[in-house]
């Protein structure tokens, strides 16, 4: 089965930028739609970012939209999330997810942890104002 493990995170002043990675092993992401998803102290896990199995769509949470933008370099069988102008509210441990069916479309439930079955241990990323 496949595995994930995100890097990349660390600490930022808010408007800067982090790129997290997110390395599969195991098998590629091809056919799987993805997702990144945060967590933080006291909070629900909550929905940042999903690209379509064939990487034709990407949704993005209200509060990230516009600012993230999530992307794939299949040669290294990598996932990314690009962030920019980030806030201390983006303050969360960043997990990267893929879904449980592959060649499947989750046009209305894409933003629901429920989907995605394979997740990496997740970083952390921290803004500082």
């Amino acid at each position: 089965q496949v595995q994930l493990v995100e890097s990349g995170g660390g600490l930022v002043q808010a408007g800067g930028s982090l790129r997290l990675s997110c390395a599969a092993s195991g098998r590629t992401f091809s056919g799987y739609a993805m997702g990144w998803f945060r967590q933080a102290p006291g909070k629900e896990r909550e929905f940042v970012a999903h690209v379509s199995w064939r990487r034709t769509s990407t949704y993005y949470g209200d509060s990230v939209k516009g600012r993230f933008t999530i992307s794939e370099d299949n040669a290294k069988n990598t996932m990314y999330l690009q962030m920019n102008s980030l806030e201390p509210e983006d303050t969360a441990v960043y997990y990267c997810a893929t879904a449980q069916q592959r060649f499947t479309t989750y046009s209305t439930n894409y933003y629901l942890p429920i989907v995605y079955n394979v997740w990496g241990q997740g970083t952390q990323v921290t803004v500082s104002s």
